[in-house]
């Protein structure tokens, strides 16, 4: 029995100081020198304090900003703590009435716009913490931003065509707008 009993502690201990320090020393040390940015959050700062991460969305509500996708996360909208989605499927009436809602949100700050509803202002991610949109919910939102802040539309239309992200690697997803930039540029703007 003794025999076991040593071996084992040993093996133990030595597992739990490879795969408790050194490993996450090492992988974090790796991150820091390859990818700077993301291992430290990929902050945006602004007037040397920090505004928000560009790979969190964050809850833009008033009229004069665009506005990102919905967030199912709880207890907070973007609550980068409680990443995951609602679960409901299409056809569940909390699904539906959350949709409509967003519908009603949209058509009551911007009453003129005809144009169709983007499905990904009206729909969360399924981490719920998506920091992009589609280039086509941007445009829907140009002329309410551009109404609500006195900018004409072809200057807000070029700040969104410049924030206009391209598939990664030219392959890989679609074209996105971060939202929390697009929204600091048009701050600019004045």
């Amino acid at each position: 029995m003794k025999t076991l009993i040593r071996p084992a502690i040993t093996l133990f201990v030595l597992l739990s100081a490879i795969t408790g320090i050194v490993y996450p020393i090492a992988v974090t040390g790796i991150a820091q020198a390859v990818f700077p940015d993301a291992a430290a959050g990929s902050l945006i700062v602004k007037d040397g304090k920090p505004v928000g991460s560009s790979l969190i969305g964050q809850n833009f509500a008033d009229p004069g900003h665009f506005w990102g996708r919905p967030s199912a996360t709880s207890p907070q909208p973007n609550n980068g703590t409680a990443s995951g989605g609602s679960n409901l499927g299409p056809l569940n009436p909390a699904l539906v009435d959350a949709v409509k809602g967003r519908i009603g949100a949209l058509k009551a700050a911007d009453p003129d716009n005809k144009l169709a509803i983007p499905a990904d202002l009206v729909t969360a991610s399924a981490s719920g913490l998506d920091p992009h949109i589609s280039p086509d919910a941007a445009a829907y939102q140009i002329e309410r931003i551009a109404r609500v802040r006195g900018l004409k539309r072809d200057a807000v239309a070029a700040l969104v065509a410049s924030h206009t992200e391209g598939r990664q690697l030219g392959i890989f997803g679609a074209p996105r707008v971060n939202v929390l930039k697009l929204n600091l540029a048009v701050d600019e703007l004045r």
